[in-house]
C-alpha cells in the first residue's frame, strides 16, 4: 500500500530525514519510536505534504486499495506540481488500484486518494462547527472520487455512529472545531473524523500525547475498529508502549538520526519501554 524508498527530507535547509526506506502492506499497522529529534513528526509532515518540507531525494509511492486514484499516466516523479483530475471511472473497487506517486499531489489530493494524517495537537477553528466542516470535508472528497454528494439526513446518521464508537456526545459536533475541547476530546474528535473520512492508510503523529488511561482506551479501540481491517493499513507514530497495549502493531520500527535503524515485532517496542532507545540499537 505504501512504499517509501530513500527520502531525504529538509525542513529550513536543515537535513531531517536521510535515507528512509519503509513498506507497508494492506492489513497491517506498523508503529515508529524513536527520541526526539529523529524526525518521526517530520516523516508524517512529508507523507500529508506540509508546506515547509522539501523532498530532495527518494520516493513515495501509495497504492488506495479502495478509494478513487489518479491517473498515473498524467503524474510525473520530476513534477510535484501536477494538478491531476480525478475521474468517475478511476473509483476503485476492494480488489486493489494502481500505484500513485504520493508526493506528486497536493494535500486535499493525497486526502482524497485515501490518506489520513492525525496530529499530534489537532488544531482549534473557530467559528466552523464539526458538523459542517466533516460534512463538507467528506463531500469533497466524495466529489474528488466521482461519487455523490451525502445528504444531511444520511450524514448526520453516519456522524452518529462514528462519535458513537469513540464516546463523543453529538453536542460536541456542533461545536467549533476543538475550540474548548479537552486533549483527550480533541484526540477522540479527530478519531470521529477519521471514521467518517474511512480513509485506507492512516498515519497517526503522537496520537496518545496528552490522553488519560480512559481516553487512551476509548481511542485505542476506536483505531482498532476503525482501521484494523484487511484493505487498510496504520502507521502509528509514538514514544511510549502504552498506546500498544490496545493498538497491537504487527511491526515495530526504530527512527533515529533521519533513518529506520532496527525493526521488529511487539517485542520490540517492550525492549525499548524497558532499556530505552541508546542499548536497543547500539
Amino acid at each position: 500500500m505504501l512504499k517509501i524508498e530513500n527520502l531525504h527530507a529538509t525542513v529550513a535547509d536543515k537535513p531531517i530525514l536521510k535515507g528512509l526506506s519503509l513498506t507497508i502492506d494492506a492489513g497491517e499497522i506498523h508503529a515508529i519510536m524513536g527520541p526526539n529529534g529523529a524526525g518521526k513528526s517530520t516523516l508524517s509532515y512529508v507523507l500529508g505534504g506540509r508546506p515547509g518540507y522539501e523532498v530532495t531525494e527518494g520516493s513515495v509511492t501509495f497504492t488506495p486499495s479502495r478509494h478513487a486514484g489518479l491517473d498515473p499516466a498524467s503524474i510525473r516523479s520530476s513534477a510535484r506540481d501536477v494538478r491531476a483530475e480525478w475521474t468517475p471511472d478511476q473509483v476503485r473497487g476492494d480488489d486493489g488500484g494502481e500505484a500513485i506517486d504520493l508526493l506528486a499531489l497536493d494535500p486535499h489530493e493525497r486526502a482524497a486518494a485515501g490518506l489520513f494524517l492525525g496530529f499530534q495537537y489537532p488544531v482549534e477553528i473557530p467559528g466552523v462547527s464539526n458538523v459542517q466542516f466533516l460534512r463538507e470535508s467528506l463531500n469533497a472528497q466524495r466529489k474528488a472520487r466521482g461519487q455523490e454528494p451525502l445528504s444531511g439526513g444520511d450524514f448526520l446518521k453516519l456522524a452518529r455512529e462514528k462519535a458513537g464508537l469513540l464516546g463523543l456526545d453529538m453536542d460536541m459536533l456542533k461545536r467549533p472545531v476543538n475550540v474548548g475541547f479537552s486533549g483527550g476530546e480533541k484526540k477522540r474528535n479527530e478519531m470521529v473524523q477519521m471514521g467518517i473520512l474511512d480513509p485506507t492508510l492512516a498515519i497517526l503523529d503522537e496520537t496518545d500525547s496528552g490522553l488519560d488511561i480512559d481516553a487512551l482506551r476509548i481511542v485505542g479501540e476506536g483505531i482498532n475498529a476503525i482501521m484494523r481491517k484487511p484493505d487498510k493499513a496504520v502507521l502509528l507514530i509514538t514514544h511510549y508502549q502504552r498506546l500498544l497495549d490496545y493498538v497491537q502493531p504487527d511491526f515495530v520500527h526504530v527512527l533515529a538520526a533521519g533513518r529506520i535503524v532496527k525493526s521488529g515485532g511487539p517485542e520490540l517496542a517492550r525492549e525499548l519501554e524497558e532499556h530505552g532507545y541508546a542499548e536497543v540499537v547500539a
